[in-house]
């Protein structure tokens, strides 16, 4: 990985943010397999945007956690854009303290559960869940951050697809 060019847009007031710093430090750990630039936009947001945004995009009429927008380039245009995540800083706060998580923790995992679905993984199929938790275990491990599902039940899936 060259470098990771991150826009980081806070709409959100809410207490324990991560810094600018926390946020590329997490999406360039997501991004460590891959070659090349990658620009990426992170939107921390309040329930009432991302409700807004679940309920347009996936037909879910609540806040979630994450949203993963994958940048629609043409073929033929060689850009570094991966897309935008869309995260909600009440929701993973709420799912810290129910998980029993550091907060900073459960912020990296779904920086890197949403950049991993920029680069196309997904977990709709289980045995696709399973790629995308092993890698996601792996990368969280090499920041030292335990594994995000070792005691976790289904419910503690992340929001960004029809798991």
């Amino acid at each position: 990985m060259n470098q990771v060019h991150l826009d980081v847009q806070r709409a959100s007031q809410s207490p324990g943010l991560p810094s600018d710093d926390q946020l590329r430090t997490w999406a360039t750990a997501a991004l460590a397999d891959t070659r090349g630039d990658a620009e990426l936009t992170v939107r921390i947001v309040d329930e009432e945007e991302s409700r807004h945004l679940n309920r347009r995009y996936r037909q879910r009429d609540k806040p979630t956690n994450v949203l993963s927008f994958p940048a629609a380039l043409p073929e033929d245009l060689d850009l570094p854009l991966l897309g935008d995540l869309v995260i909600c800083a009440p929701v993973v706060a709420r799912e810290a303290r129910q998980q029993q998580k550091p907060l900073s923790a459960h912020w990296a995992h779904m920086v890197v559960h949403g950049t991993l679905h920029l680069l196309g993984y997904d977990h709709i199929e289980d045995a696709d869940a399973e790629i995308m938790e092993s890698l996601e275990t792996r990368l969280l491990a090499g920041l030292d951050i335990p594994d995000p599902y070792c005691g976790n039940s289904a419910a503690n899936h992340t929001g960004t697809g029809g798991r």
